[in-house]
């Protein structure tokens, strides 16, 4: 089952500014990434991965 970006988030009890102090981004970045306007860079998504304990392929990339 593939969970979004705020999903994970959220089941990580983080906020959005927690969220993107832990993985080096500006707050506004990681809510265009929640919100499916922008794609993170590869070193964002390892990031991503680690923090959220999840890989790639179980990110569903756009809000439904």
């Amino acid at each position: 089952m593939k969970l979004t970006l705020k999903a994970l988030r959220v089941n990580k009890k983080m906020t959005q500014k927690e969220a993107a102090k832990r993985l080096g981004i500006a707050l506004p970045t990681l809510q265009n990434y929640e919100a499916g306007k922008f794609w993170p860079i590869v070193p964002i998504i390892k990031k991503m991965e680690v923090e959220y304990g999840v890989k790639f392929d179980q990110i569903e990339w756009r809000e439904k």
